[in-house]
């Protein structure tokens, strides 16, 4: 093997057929890591990480390596021959064991982020078997031959003295944060050199300051425009002490606003302001369905425009294994003034493993995160993000904002379910949220004659068919199609069988049918039939709904469907009790804790009162840490006692959607108005197949995925109606696999029958 001068030894090639210098990358890495770790003290730490990373690089053999294969440095953990991560990791925890014996846990922590930069981060003990191995020593050896002597002498002094913010059981989140701050570093570096352009498009967003200034000419706007009626001079008094709060402390804020309140602009406000006065640099909008986002990323980009932030919520995130460079710049950094993503993507990385989960992390240090719906907040998996949320705000600059008509009580002192680990101190950004609600009342509840006898789905339809204009809600996708057949072929349909932009689609003809409706001009029956998906915050006012049992909390959702604009005297909510109630899980127990209070209720089910009572009893039901995730997080070496986090398993057992046994399809749906030669989908498809998987294509095909089980893919690809198209993701190939109505639902034959049959 012929041995590389030392002034050609490389870190990449790019497209265009141009070496990047392996010094000058180590150097830029460094230099970014080092301002992004800055943000929580931790600078000289990442530095020095960013400094050896690539060490493995030195190796003559793969360099040789390099100049064959332009993947070759996204590393894949099946060809260690030819690995680079082991060497700058091995190096750093062998030097600071030798020459800084008590500070010899950190050579494990600079081991753990230089060794998992490609892999994803490991459980403490693989890390460690990996640094005895065969593999990592021949890299070290190899490496250590080759590279300059200065790399090697790197002071170290000034990186061992940072200390881990929060102490020993808050490591893990400083690991991953370090972590984030290492691999976007090279994600950014690597991006610069390979895609310049799209490098430079990462600067192209406006200020804090001015979208401040953008939204308040809108605010001013509306309210010009708006009509002197009880409720806009309510939203006007939630707008005004969202403004005068945004002056206190930073902090956990409550920000309880009944449906229809205009606590979206609101709580906007409330983080602009918030953060131009205490020096945030972002705000992270956070929502628990991707229909609410699709809805809130309209009324953004109605404000901002498109362009001014950053819409994610994908879960097709390449894996190591399947990682290659396209795929490594197209996922996000939430490098943006304002991010818009879902409540999944967000805590699932705070406790991920994987770099393009763990990228984004840095970037949270110092923002404002708005928690829409925050009672959606998964109790499976409520400690550990109760406790995340509590670190964040006192070791990283972060102020939340728990905002909801239907406040969960989060504070350890208010719900004996949540003692035994960190509660919440939150402000109150509304003084007398009973008032307000007593001021938005505008339904009646109607519930059954018994809360436990089910009615049959032929009772519960002929109810439904009794009014022409009704939101039918339920508790399973299985549900809303019992029902939605029984209601005839004009009901409209909504679940998570749809794609993103069929449901914005249908969204949209919902609203216009609906002010049609109330301007007299189309009177036709609208009938609508939705799992949960549409309660939490979509933009609907419909004058009679129906809900199946649910948590208390979900039925007052529902409500906020009705009478949402204050129309009518009084809209009407009718509560049912579907057959095959769900027996098991966070939505049996939220249906146990609703029978429970609803006794107490006394003609009002919706009183603000009952709902402390009701998530007492829901969470004292439930197991708030179902996967011993804080037990993972706080783990020690059982040889020296020293913080280990199983931080690889933490991220397995975290995922508030089970994504193990779920996979991304690509549908081939079309808007009634698109023809064959003008078709979205078959248009991005198109660039995709010519450009690659950049971010803002990806973003944009993302609104045409739907997720279905494994198990249900692999019929499905078996039988000819879908392809793998990407790692990770699949590509509908039958072009009636996609029901124009009921979407992809894998147990139909394409073509079999003329409408959907169960």
């Amino acid at each position: 093997m012929s041995v590389i001068p030392a002034d050609l030894i490389i870190a990449r090639i790019s497209p265009d057929g141009q070496p990047q210098h392996l010094q000058d990358h180590l150097q830029g890495v460094a230099d970014k890591a080092r301002g992004f770790a800055a943000q929580f003290g931790a600078a000289e730490l990442a530095g020095l990480a960013g400094l050896l990373h690539d060490l493995g690089k030195y190796r003559p053999g793969f360099q040789e390596y390099i100049r064959q294969d332009p993947d070759a440095h996204c590393e894949r953990m099946s060809n260690q021959d030819k690995g680079h991560s082991g060497a700058g990791a091995l190096w750093l925890l062998q030097r600071i064991k030798q020459e800084f014996p008590n500070r010899a846990w950190y050579g494990e922590v600079l081991a753990m982020l230089i060794a998992s930069h490609h892999a994803g981060l490991y459980d403490w003990e693989d890390l460690l078997a990996r640094m005895e191995g065969a593999d990592a020593q021949r890299e070290m050896a190899e490496s250590v031959a080759r590279a300059p002597q200065a790399l090697l002498q790197a002071d170290l002094q000034i990186a061992l003295q940072t200390r881990p913010l929060g102490g020993r059981d808050a490591c893990h989140l400083w690991l991953r944060m370090l972590f984030s701050a290492l691999v976007d570093a090279d994600f950014l570096d690597t991006e610069a050199f390979m895609q310049p352009a799209q490098f430079a498009a990462r600067q192209s967003f406006p200020s804090l300051a001015s979208m401040q200034d953008t939204l308040q000419n809108h605010m001013q706007q509306l309210q010009a425009r708006a009509s002197d009626t009880p409720v806009n001079r309510r939203r006007a008094e939630i707008l005004q002490a969202c403004r005068a709060k945004a002056a206190l402390a930073p902090g956990v804020f409550q920000l309880t606003v009944p449906t229809g309140g205009g606590k979206t602009l609101s709580s906007l406000a409330f983080a602009l302001e918030h953060a131009l006065r205490h020096g945030k640099r972002r705000i992270i909008y956070a929502i628990p369905y991707t229909s609410i986002i699709e809805q809130t990323a309209n009324v953004f980009a109605a404000i901002f425009g498109r362009d001014a932030f950053i819409e994610h919520h994908s879960n097709a995130d390449s894996t190591p294994a399947q990682e290659n460079a396209a795929t490594r710049l197209a996922c996000e950094n939430w490098d943006a003034p304002l991010v818009l993503s879902t409540n999944v993507q967000l805590f699932e990385s705070l406790f991920a493993a994987r770099t393009s989960r763990c990228r984004k992390l840095h970037n949270l240090a110092n923002s404002v995160i708005v928690l829409d719906e925050a009672q959606m907040l998964p109790p499976a998996f409520l400690q550990p993000i109760v406790e995340v949320i509590h670190l964040l705000q006192q070791h990283y600059g972060v102020s939340f904002v728990m905002c909801t008509a239907t406040q969960p009580a989060l504070g350890a002192q208010d719900n004996p379910a949540l003692r035994g680990f960190a509660g919440l101190q939150m402000q109150a950004i509304i003084d007398d949220p009973d008032a307000l609600y007593r001021a938005f009342a505008r339904v009646r509840v109607h519930l059954p004659p018994a809360l436990d006898i089910a009615q049959s789905w032929d009772e519960i339809a002929d109810q439904a068919a009794a009014h022409d204009c009704l939101l039918a809600i339920v508790n399973k996708k299985k549900d809303a199609l019992e029902l939605a057949q029984r209601l005839g072929p004009e009901t409209i349909y909504l679940s998570t069988n749809l794609c993103g932009q069929h449901r914005s689609a249908l969204l949209d003809e919902i609203r216009s049918r609906l002010a049609a409706r109330r301007a007299g001009t189309d009177m036709r029956p609208l009938r609508v039939v939705s799992t949960q998906l549409i309660e939490a915050g979509v933009d609907v006012d419909f004058p009679v709904v129906m809900r199946a049992l649910a948590g208390l909390d979900s039925i007052a959702q529902a409500a906020g469907r009705c009478n949402r604009e204050g129309l009518l005297p009084a809209g009407d909510v009718y509560v049912f009790i579907a057959p095959d109630e769900i027996k098991r899980g966070p939505i049996a127990a939220a249906i146990s804790a609703c029978r429970s209070v609803l006794p107490q209720a006394q003609g009002d089910v919706l009183q603000p009162s009952l709902f402390e009572q009701y998530f007492q009893h829901w969470y004292g039901d439930l197991k708030l840490d179902a996967k011993q995730i804080t037990a993972d997080c706080r783990a020690t070496s059982a040889h020296s006692g020293a913080p280990a986090p199983q931080l690889a398993r933490v991220a397995q057992q975290f995922q508030l959607i089970e994504q193990e046994n779920m996979v991304q399809v690509i549908v081939l749906w079309r808007a009634a108005d698109e023809t064959d030669e003008k078709n979205a989908i078959d248009m991005l498809l198109a660039m995709l197949k010519q450009e690659g998987p950049s971010r803002w294509l990806m973003r944009k095909i993302q609104r045409y995925i739907v997720a279905v089980r494994s198990a249900d893919a692999l019929k499905l690809e078996a039988r000819g109606d879908i392809a793998p198209l990407l790692p990770g993701l699949y590509l509908q190939t039958h072009r009636t696999l996609y029901h124009q109505r009921f979407g992809l639902t894998p147990d139909v034959t394409p073509g079999a029958v003329s409408d959907f049959t169960l």
